[in-house]
């Protein structure tokens, strides 16, 4: 059968039989993929125009809605994509991590909605104020880049590699072409019929190429972004691309890396560290039967401690059962494919001329319903490093699969050497019950490694481990690893978002990012804000209220029912040396005063109060200060509702500034309420 392409809003196959794809199994067969034929810069400018303009008018939370639907809608599919993904040699486990883990980042990603306006694009930062009359200012706005996201990926996680990109590049406002490594399209391809089928994403958003990528990088242009995640030889190719120099084309490399685990010095075989350490390092070489770009390659131990691990590790290792996936007693499966077992076995020689294998073989292994003739599958293979300082080899290759090397330190400080020699990693763990060496690690090693794991025995009840990069953290890492970074959350979303900062009057800064900025104009209305449904608030609408004096009565008052009796408030005798010439009013006193100002207690849209995000007391209050309140309306922030029945509402950021009767302001804050919609009348 033919892998189709999806471009230009249908499914295309290329010309000729392309290259053919096996099973990593049995070695039959699958089909055949092919991109030859496309007009690459007809497809990226289809999804430029056509997903990209659709991507724009959307607001962020429509955005984040539009990805907790795919997830949802994927989920109907599991049964389908995992039967698939035994044709790539995953067990039921690997799969899990690669498909559930994809259609997890798509919901976490969705929640992120609820941190942004509900507005296309969003400030970023603080404000600044540039002239001597608070007329003239300064702010960062992110705008959603208007070319397109190309994302090349590798072979191993061919769900995840591709829903863990376009669910950030998506919520930012920007299209995609996803190009996955041809040997395992087929399952990308399984997963976006159903996008396609499904109608969720506008038309162009995402595009699919299974098959070589031609010529796609002569057509990208400056407004796009390129990922890629792979090796670090075929990275720097690509990062080379004339085009990509020309255009100054945004390249997120996330490289396969030398990463490591460090056995802390404080551990001994009779701790519950020892356990975790051993069960970490067996994972991370059996799982995916290790094509992980996380994958521990580098294992680093006391040395009086390495013959105790080499042996623990091989009896863990020995419970690895091998064979086909579909069995339920196999634990690992195979490869994904012939050619990567000849690659990660020409490595594994490179490193056989430092190096001597203690657990496993290169040429045998015994198997549980499979044949080694026709399946791609190989030994774990623990292989032992005595002179790790002098054998460059060991921190510079890597065996793509289920290998890992065994490496002796003599103290802490050499295990941050050593750690440091794969020159950058995507990930490093230490399991420490010393949080002394812990910090000692992270402060020596941090600046080698993109992501560090500290694994203990309270962590490690909930650890998601060392090979699993979390869509709110940052992935990637410097150096080898490529020097890119992807995720992280609100991090992620900024990298296909552009920065631009903007100057202006606090009035027209206002009307630009809908958020109000101090010193723009107020708009003062005869209906009390509190009586204004959601829809009919806007940035700037201002309440001034009426005018209170607090007395000492207010302050001793305050103390006695909050049994706040800070001397400050209340003792005449103890103030010399202080800030205060004599008792202050307390600052939640002052926030409870104003709100008596500027709440009105009439029934109303208002429903209730959602919390405090800024609160500064910015001047003294004594008996006889006057106060006075400008409430204004900061931020709008839509909600949707969870069910038909709900209320229809949003949530309004208010500006609480209270000043004294010399017009100086001695409190400001940022206060939300929940503010009922008309529709709901």
């Amino acid at each position: 059968m033919k892998i189709d392409n999806y471009v230009l809003g249908r499914w295309i196959p290329g010309d000729g039989e392309g290259q053919a794809l096996y099973h990593a199994v049995t070695g039959n067969t699958i089909g055949f993929a092919s991109t030859k034929g496309l007009d690459f810069g007809a497809v990226l400018d289809y999804g430029r125009t056509k997903g990209g303009q659709a991507l724009r008018k959307m607001t962020f939370p429509e955005r984040g809605l539009m990805l907790r639907a795919l997830a949802l809608h994927l989920r109907e599919h599991l049964d389908e994509f995992y039967n698939i993904s035994y044709w790539s040699g995953a067990t039921r486990a690997d799969s899990w991590i690669d498909i559930e883990g994809g259609i997890g980042n798509l919901f976490s990603y969705a929640s992120l909605r609820r941190k942004f306006p509900d507005t296309p694009y969003c400030l970023d930062g603080e404000a600044h104020l540039l002239g001597k009359e608070g007329q003239f200012m300064g702010h960062h706005l992110l705008v959603p880049r208007e070319g397109i996201a190309i994302h090349i990926n590798a072979f191993n996680f061919p769900v995840w590699g591709m829903l863990e990109k376009i669910a950030v590049n998506l919520l930012a406002g920007v299209p995609a072409v996803v190009k996955p490594a041809t040997v395992t399209s087929y399952l990308t391809a399984a997963v976006m019929q159903r996008i396609v089928s499904s109608g969720i994403l506008p038309e162009g958003a995402v595009q699919l190429l299974c098959g070589s990528a031609g010529d796609l990088l002569n057509h990208v242009q400056s407004q796009d972004v390129i990922t890629f995640t792979g090796s670090a030889s075929t990275g720097r190719q690509l990062k080379a691309h004339p085009r990509v120099l020309d255009e100054s084309v945004p390249f997120n490399m996330e490289a396969d890396s030398l990463n490591c685990i460090v056995l802390g010095n404080d551990v001994t075989p009779n701790m519950p560290e020892w356990d975790i350490f051993i069960k970490e390092v067996r994972r991370e070489i059996t799982v995916k039967c290790g094509q992980k770009c996380t994958a521990i390659r580098r294992i680093f131990v006391p040395q009086h401690l390495l013959e105790d691990v080499q042996i623990a590790l091989g009896k863990a290792l020995a419970q690895t059962t091998i064979g086909n996936p579909l069995n339920e007693k196999v634990r690992m499966g195979s490869l994904a494919g012939m050619a990567q077992r000849e690659e990660v076995k020409a490595q594994v020689q490179k490193l056989l001329a430092s190096s001597q294998i203690v657990y496993g073989a290169l040429d045998s292994v015994e198997l549980i319903d499979a044949d080694a003739s026709k399946g791609a599958f190989i030994s774990p293979l623990l292989l032992l490093n005595t002179q790790p300082l002098h054998s460059p080899a060991v921190h510079e290759v890597e065996a793509f699969g289920p290998v890992a090397t065994l490496m002796p330190y003599h103290d802490m400080q050499e295990a941050i050497t050593l750690s440091r020699m794969g020159k950058g990693s995507l990930v490093s763990s230490v399991v420490t019950a010393s949080d002394n060496i812990a910090r000692d690690y992270v402060l020596g090693a941090g600046a080698y490694h993109g992501r560090i794991l500290v694994l203990n025995q309270t962590s490690a009840k909930e650890s998601t481990g060392h090979g699993s990069p979390l869509p709110l953290l940052v992935h990637g890492g410097p150096g080898r690893a490529g020097g890119g970074e992807e995720m992280g959350g609100i991090r992620g979303v900024k990298h296909y978002m552009q920065r631009v900062a903007v100057q202006g009057s606090p009035t027209t800064l206002t009307a630009i990012s809908q958020v109000y900025q101090p010193g723009a104009q107020q708009t003062e209305h005869p209906v009390h804000p509190f009586q204004r449904y959601f829809e009919d608030l806007q940035p700037g609408d201002t309440l001034v209220t009426g005018k209170r004096t607090v007395t000492e009565a207010d302050i001793s008052n305050f103390a006695n029912l909050s049994w706040d009796h800070f001397y400050a408030h209340i003792d005449h005798t103890s103030l010399e040396g202080t800030l205060f010439e004599k008792p202050v009013a307390h600052g939640y006193f002052i926030l409870s005063a104003a709100a008596g100002l500027f709440v009105d207690g009439k029934k109303g849209p208002v429903l209730l109060n959602y919390g405090i995000d800024e609160l500064r007391f910015t001047k003294p209050v004594y008996a006889g200060t006057t106060i006075q309140v400008h409430l204004t309306v900061k931020e709008k922030i839509n909600q949707q509702k969870k069910v038909p029945e709900d209320i229809a509402k949003g949530i309004v950021k208010w500006q609480v500034q209270v000043t004294d009767q010399t017009g100086e302001t001695v409190a400001i804050a940022t206060i939300l309420t929940m503010v009922a919609k008309k529709e709901n009348t």
